[in-house]
């Protein structure tokens, strides 16, 4: 069987970049081994969704967004900024430990959230989307903490 596919059909696709980077946090309140800083080796896909270019004299000409163009948007708003960083929720008494790790040079960041895998996705999935292209929507974004341990977040449901 031979499936032909016509050059202006119209056909919405997703896309999947995966990226890797470190990241330590600790879990201010957690009642179990979590609330001790430590550290992941996190995997993040990010899926977007929108329709292929279909005008041949583009650069992208059957694209829906160069994987460059997203490994772009997605190093500069997440891996470049967690990779090898300290989350902590800045309402915590961790405030005292991240000011004398940034004292020591160490890359801190602060947030407004506990920085479980939960929030970090919502966090991220809100960075990633504001950068997209009007034409390509943020599909999902799954966030891998551990080798059996993930969160995901997916535009439908929100």
């Amino acid at each position: 069987m031979q499936i032909e596919i016509k050059e202006n059909s119209m056909s919405t696709i997703r896309i999947t970049k995966q990226f890797n980077f470190e990241t330590g946090h600790a879990l201010y309140g957690y009642d179990g081994k979590c609330k001790n800083v430590h550290g992941h080796s996190y995997k993040l896909s990010v899926t977007v969704i929108g329709q292929p270019i279909t005008d041949s004299s583009q650069v992208k000409y059957g694209m829906v967004i160069d994987f460059s163009d997203l490994k772009k948007i997605v190093k500069e708003e997440v891996v470049d900024v967690f990779d090898h960083a300290t989350v902590f929720n800045q309402n915590t008494p961790h405030i005292e430990l991240a000011k004398e790790l940034k004292q020591r040079d160490h890359h801190v960041i602060l947030v407004d959230y506990q920085p479980t895998s939960e929030m970090m996705v919502i966090d991220f999935a809100d960075k990633i989307r504001k950068r997209l292209p009007e034409n390509i929507a943020l599909f999902s974004l799954r966030l891998q903490e551990t080798e059996t341990s993930f969160a995901e977040w997916f535009a439908s449901d929100n």
